[in-house]
């Protein structure tokens, strides 16, 4: 048994590795195509275009990992099926759960590069890629907004901690490469929603420790009451610089230069919570957390659903029709996945459920296929 694991270990990882290469080589190809659009004299070159499509490669293999098991082991399995290996093997009283076991425990690895590839290496790698050509096309990040970046904080009573006090609205004209905040506006108002402080900054600097450093400051303070009709209460004042400690900091605004579906599991959390704590919609970051966590199980199943070529001989087509099903299965998953994201968005499924749904309906698909494929 432990050849036969060795034997069918190494024939997939070496079948998957040549289809992911062969997906990664096409995407990038692609990828740089769309690119030299982009290419012009403000500094973003050739060579800035290769760095951005080579780091948003981990990201095509975090998303393509379940494709490449599924196509490559489809190959194993009908080359095993046409040279009449899987049947020696059967009649060796190798079971069928017993060749499910041995996928199993070949599919537990690519779950945990899936994993590693979707948590550490991909959100790393898709930021530093956008900052690498923002910085070259001496551009920033806005929102589609005309008045720029839009976002929400709580006060309290020290800072992070305490009892909330109000709530901060934050606008922001620009976000340079590094972080920097260009064009802030900032609007306090205390828990009757009354506004209490309107700050004014050219730029804000992140120096840690969730505070923010404002430069070139104007403030203004209004009465606490509406209803004081004295003039005099409201007060202005401009300092050279000013901090203000908030929870907002530099990691939730890098949400702006990552799709939600390359972010780690960790931002998303923070994020959610974020958004969460000041009363805004969470969905669209819920699902994806729930899928950045189920998504490298999706291997499992693309392994379940490969089994049941095993048991195909030549007559019931070549490995060429099998390979071309395979890729047909691992389109359909993949835009099935992505089909149920958006819309257990709109009919606010349970984030879970909706992660979990398209997974669950192809393992139904691959025992179906099993059971029908044994009985004939």
């Amino acid at each position: 048994m432990r050849v036969l694991q060795r034997y069918f270990g190494v024939e997939i990882i070496r079948s998957v590795l040549f289809v992911m290469v062969a997906l990664l080589s096409l995407f990038a190809f692609f990828d740089l195509m769309g690119e030299l659009q982009s290419i012009n004299n403000t500094g973003y070159r050739l060579q800035q275009a290769v760095q951005y499509v080579l780091l948003g490669l981990p990201g095509y293999l975090y998303e393509f990992m379940p494709i490449a098991v599924l196509i490559g082991t489809i190959y194993v399995l009908a080359q095993f099926a046409s040279n009449s290996e899987f049947t020696i093997m059967r009649a060796a009283s190798m079971s069928t759960g017993m060749v499910g076991s041995m996928l199993a425990k070949i599919g537990l690895l690519f779950v945990v590069v899936t994993f590693v590839f979707g948590e550490f290496v991909s959100p790393v790698t898709t930021r530093l890629a956008e900052k690498i050509k923002l910085s070259a096309l001496n551009s920033s990040v806005t929102q589609e907004f005309r008045s720029g970046l839009w976002t929400k904080d709580l006060l309290r009573e020290h800072g992070l901690t305490g009892n909330v006090v109000g709530s901060r609205f934050l606008n922001v004209k620009q976000i340079l490469p590094k972080g920097q905040l260009v064009g802030v506006k900032l609007l306090e108002l205390d828990q009757q929603f009354h506004l209490s402080t309107e700050i004014l900054a050219e730029n804000a600097e992140y120096i840690g420790g969730n505070v923010w450093r404002l430069s070139n400051v104007s403030q203004t303070s209004f009465p606490k009451s509406l209803s004081t009709p004295d003039i005099a209460a409201v007060f202005s004042k401009k300092m050279a610089t000013m901090d203000i400690i908030s929870e907002i900091t530099p990691d939730i605004l890098s949400v702006l230069f990552v799709d939600p579906d390359r972010m780690s599991a960790f931002d998303l959390a923070a994020y959610t919570k974020h958004l969460a704590d000041n009363k805004q919609g969470t969905k669209r970051y819920e699902i994806a957390f729930w899928k950045k966590l189920t998504y490298p199980f999706a291997t499992l199943v693309m392994m379940a659903l490969a089994l049941p070529f095993a048991y195909l001989h030549a007559r019931s087509g070549g490995i060429s029709l099998k390979i071309f099903s395979g890729i047909m299965i691992g389109l359909v998953f993949y835009l099935t996945n992505s089909l149920f994201s958006h819309v257990g968005m709109l009919n606010t499924w349970p984030a879970l459920v909706t992660a979990l749904v398209p997974s669950i309906i192809f393992l139904i698909l691959a025992i179906i296929a099993l059971w029908m494929v044994e009985r004939h």
